[in-house]
C-alpha cells in the first residue's frame, strides 16, 4: 500500500483563532464556534458546551471558515481527536485548538477518520512519546502525516468495514448509557427532596484531606499505580495498570484506602475534569488483585471523606448530575488549551447532605447496578480491542 504526505492530497490545512483576541465577542446564538470538546465519536457535536459568533466575526475570520465535510483534528491538549462534518451542516467557525484539514476526492473522509484513530497515526503525531497528551500538534505535522493510499474503492471499502465493526462499539456505549441513566433516576427518586430543600455544604467540611498524586515515571518495578485511564464512567479500568517507584514515605501518603474518591484534575475535555471513582478493595479482590499498597499519579486528587457524613458513592453520583457537573465546571481553569481543577475548587463545591442512612441505603441500592455497568464495560473494552486488531489488519491489507 503506497503511502504519501497528508498535506500532497489536501485543498487546506489550517487552524482557527479565539475571536476575543481580536476584540471579537462570542454570543449567545449565531454562527457554532467549534473547540476540541465539540470533536465527539467522529463527529461535530454543537450541544456540547456550545460557543457562537455573529455573521461579522465569522467573516472576520476567513480562514478558519468550516465547510461541510471538513475533517476537523484537535491540536492542543490531547491531540488527535478527529471528527468529520456533516454533510448538511450550517457555516461554522473554529479556535486554534482545532486544525481543518480538506481532503481531495482522493481520499475518502471516513477511510482517513479511522487512519487517524490507528496507532500508526497516533505515533506519528506524537513522536513516540508514552502519552498522546502533548503541548500541541503544529499544521505543519499534519501535512507531513503519511498515509496509505489504496485506490478509492479500496478506501470506501476498509471505510465500511470498519463502520460496521465501529457501530457495534457505539451500541455498548449506548447501554452504558442507559445503566448510567438508571443511576440518575434512583438517585433522583431517592434524593429528590434532598436536593430541593438540603442545605448545602462545601465539600471540605467532610473531607479529611486532599491529596495530589506522585509526579514519578512508571518503571518495570513500584506500586500500582492508577492514572487518569484508569478512572472511567464513575469506576476503575483496570485494563491498562503501570507500576511506580517511590519511597516509603511517599507510599504511606499516597496509599488508596477504602472509600477514597479520586478525581481527574487535567484534561483536554472539559467534560472529563472532575469526573471520579471510588476505590474498593472488595471490588479489586473478587477479580484477583491484593488491594494493599496501590497508589495514584499526579494528574488525580484524592479525596479522603469523613464516611460518617457521607457516602463515597453518594457523592460521586451527586456530582454526575448535571448540577454536579457545573459545580465542577464553574470551577475549572483553562490554560494551553487544557482544562484543570485544583484542591481548592474541589473543597468549595457545596453539596446537599441528606440523612447518611439515606445515603447508605442509596449505595446498598447501587452495587448492583455498578454490577450491570462492570459487566458492560467489561464488553466494551473487549469489543475495543477486537476492533483494533481489525483497523490493524485492514491497514495492513491483512484482511480481504
Amino acid at each position: 500500500m503506497i503511502r504519501i504526505n497528508l498535506a500532497d492530497e489536501c485543498e487546506l490545512i489550517t487552524k482557527g483563532t479565539t475571536p476575543t483576541t481580536l476584540g471579537l465577542q462570542f454570543e449567545d446564538f449565531g454562527i457554532p464556534f467549534i473547540r476540541a470538546q465539540n470533536l465527539i465519536d467522529g463527529t461535530v457535536s454543537i450541544e456540547t458546551d456550545a460557543l457562537y459568533v455573529s455573521s461579522e466575526t465569522h467573516a472576520a475570520l476567513r480562514r478558519s471558515q468550516i465547510k461541510p465535510d471538513d475533517l476537523l483534528i484537535s491540536i492542543a491538549g490531547t491531540i488527535g481527536r478527529a471528527a468529520i462534518v456533516p454533510a448538511d451542516a450550517a457555516p461554522m467557525n473554529c479556535n486554534q485548538a482545532v486544525a481543518i484539514v480538506r481532503p481531495s476526492n482522493r481520499i475518502n473522509r471516513r477511510f482517513l477518520l479511522h487512519w487517524l484513530g490507528t496507532a500508526d497515526a497516533e505515533r506519528q503525531m506524537t513522536k513516540g512519546k508514552v502519552t498522546g497528551t502533548i503541548s500541541n500538534l503544529s499544521l505543519e505535522q499534519i501535512g507531513k502525516l503519511e498515509i496509505p493510499l489504496p485506490p478509492l474503492d479500496e478506501q470506501r471499502r476498509i471505510a465500511a468495514v470498519l463502520d460496521k465493526a465501529d457501530a457495534l462499539r457505539r451500541k455498548r456505549i449506548q447501554s452504558l448509557k442507559l445503566v448510567d441513566d438508571l443511576a440518575q433516576s434512583i438517585f433522583f427518586e431517592m434524593f429528590e427532596t434532598a436536593l430541593a430543600n438540603s442545605l448545602r455544604v462545601p465539600l471540605s467540611a467532610f473531607v479529611h484531606e486532599f491529596r495530589y498524586g506522585t509526579s514519578n515515571k512508571s518503571d518495570s518495578y513500584g506500586y500500582t499505580t492508577l492514572r487518569i485511564p484508569n478512572v472511567i464512567g464513575g469506576g476503575l479500568d483496570l485494563s491498562d495498570l503501570k507500576l511506580v517507584p517511590t519511597e516509603k514515605s511517599e507510599l504511606d501518603r499516597l496509599r488508596l484506602q477504602d472509600g477514597d474518591i479520586l478525581f481527574v484534575r487535567t484534561n483536554g475535555n472539559p467534560d472529563y475534569v472532575g469526573r471520579c471513582a471510588v476505590f474498593d478493595s472488595a471490588e479489586l479482590e473478587k477479580v484477583g488483585y491484593d488491594p494493599s499498597d496501590w497508589i495514584f499519579a499526579s494528574y488525580l486528587i484524592r479525596a479522603r471523606l469523613d464516611r460518617s457524613k457521607i457516602s463515597p458513592i453518594y457523592l460521586r453520583e451527586y456530582l454526575s448530575t448535571s448540577e454536579g457537573r457545573r459545580a465542577l465546571r464553574e470551577r475549572s481553569k483553562t490554560s494551553a488549551g487544557q482544562f484543570n481543577i485544583n484542591t481548592e475548587g474541589l473543597a468549595s463545591i457545596t453539596i446537599p447532605l441528606p440523612p447518611i442512612k439515606e445515603q447508605l441505603n442509596f449505595a446498598r441500592r447501587m452495587a448492583s447496578v455498578d454490577s450491570i455497568k462492570k459487566t458492560h464495560h467489561d464488553a466494551l473494552l473487549r469489543m475495543k480491542s477486537a476492533f483494533a486488531s481489525i483497523q490493524s489488519s485492514v491497514f495492513c491489507g491483512e484482511l480481504t
